[in-house]
């Protein structure tokens, strides 16, 4: 379950922490009078912004700007990849403190939008008199995970890429499976499915998750299972920890089961287990087809649940479009993010990237590129189902509370599940009552 692009698009705990340590120097980074916020607004302009790194969202950024700056001569987009640094969220975070972030970046983790905008470092989209209906009519319902606590959106939804179970045609067949009709429908089903392989002598690990204790690790093992298991409930709800639950307990037992049964190893794998053929089944979203292109024989299923279900829920695994404050010209950066948001920009998006616009109209959008591809249609069809990493304060100490318990109970089993749940929830609880 090694997530193969991990270590470029997400933060390090490490990196929050050079993040929070930013506050004193620009916590006034927000408290501009309410005329020169309005006038910022409307400013027009060149600006500059940052995308990732990755090779496919680079050559689209770059079309992308090519094409705005060609009908815009006096609206300029300078563009460029995020700067190298231990993570993306550390060379944001600094360039917040240091008042000179660009106006946009394309690779906002939503996990890190908190402290942002603790920083006072974004802009809040709502501000624009067209935000709050851009962002509704094109992301639908989804959008509203993405608000923040004080009711406004400091992200817009862009792409996410819903997490489904792969699994390795040829290794089932080595194993006496049949690689056409898995039975991986439910859990119980995917734990048999596990023992099988193993015991066959097709693979030594059924599964390969990643034993280290990352905050975000959880997200590619614990997370998925726990949203096909509870109709997509999130982490937090309503405030207060929702995994000390039988759903969650569940989840928590059955990977226990894999580590017990030695069905999956608890040391890290430097590399992509799945794609090395030392596992048999990995968690990923749709990056990994291109990924996986001429090295496995591989097919999907989504995310099995405790029950057979057809419409069940997965994490996104999201990256969204975030403005800065410290942007002058934030009526062009406006009108940017919306033009690379378009229809026409998310469809080029789609076909050169792999990764799923998030669109409530996805599917009838694009109907010809999913028929032309369909590998992909799985994950067009979990988009519209997908949860996220709960927009609230403190969200990657939450995550890491929750790893720390995981570790100690689940993987190396140390703690009961019960004890290391109710210890996390309760600690979780406190974190998310904080402002």
């Amino acid at each position: 379950m090694k997530h193969g692009k991990i270590s470029s698009r997400i933060l390090s705990l490490t990196a929050i922490a050079v993040v929070g340590a930013g506050l004193a120097a620009c916590g006034g980074g927000a408290s501009s009078t309410a005329a020169g916020a309005n006038s910022a607004t409307t400013a027009k302009g060149p600006i500059k912004i940052w995308y990732s790194n990755n090779e496919f969202e680079v050559k689209w950024g770059k079309e992308m700007v090519a094409s705005w700056n060609a009908a815009h001569p006096d609206q300029q987009v300078d563009a460029q990849e995020i700067p190298a640094g231990k993570s993306s969220e550390e060379v944001i975070g600094a360039a917040i403190t240091a008042g000179n972030a660009p106006c946009l970046v394309f690779n906002t983790a939503p996990v890190a939008v908190p402290q942002f905008q603790k920083q006072g470092g974004l802009v809040p989209l709502d501000s624009f008199p067209d935000g709050a209906q851009y962002i509704k009519d094109r992301t639908g319902d989804l959008a509203n995970q993405y608000k923040s606590s004080d009711g406004k959106t400091y992200q817009l939804p862009w792409k996410s890429n819903p997490v489904v179970l792969f699994y390795n045609k040829d290794i089932f067949a080595k194993a006496g499976l049949d690689p056409e009709k898995p039975k991986l429908a439910t859990q119980s089903e995917f734990l048999d499915t596990a023992r099988t392989l193993v015991k066959s002598g097709a693979v030594a690990n059924a599964v390969w998750p990643s034993p280290a204790s990352d905050f975000f690790q959880s997200w590619f093992d614990f997370y998925p299972f726990y949203a096909a298991n509870s109709s997509g409930t999130n982490l937090i709800k309503d405030g207060k920890a929702t995994f000390d639950s039988d759903q969650g307990k569940q989840v928590a037992t059955m990977f226990q089961t894999l580590y017990k049964e030695n069905l999956a190893s608890k040391e890290t794998y430097k590399g992509d287990s799945f794609a090395d053929g030392k596992a048999g089944m990995s968690l990923a979203g749709p990056w990994a087809v291109a990924a996986y292109k001429g090295k496995v024989n591989w097919g999907t299923v989504p995310v099995p649940g405790t029950q057979a279900q057809t419409n069940g829920s997965t994490f996104s695994d999201a990256k969204n479009v975030a403005m800065y404050s410290s942007c002058k010209n934030q009526g062009t950066a406006w009108d940017v993010m919306k033009f690379a948001t378009s229809k026409e920009q998310d469809g080029k998006l789609l076909s050169e990237t792999g990764q799923m616009p998030m669109r409530k109209d996805l599917t009838t959008a694009y109907a010809d590129y999913f028929n032309q591809n369909p590998a992909y249609k799985t994950f067009a069809d979990e988009a519209a189902r997908t949860v996220e990493v709960p927009n609230v304060t403190n969200s990657v100490q939450i995550w890491q509370t929750f790893r720390d318990a995981w570790g100690k109970s689940v993987i190396f089993g140390n703690q009961s599940i019960d004890d290391a749940f109710k210890g996390a929830s309760d600690k979780i609880n406190q974190l998310a009552a904080q402002k």
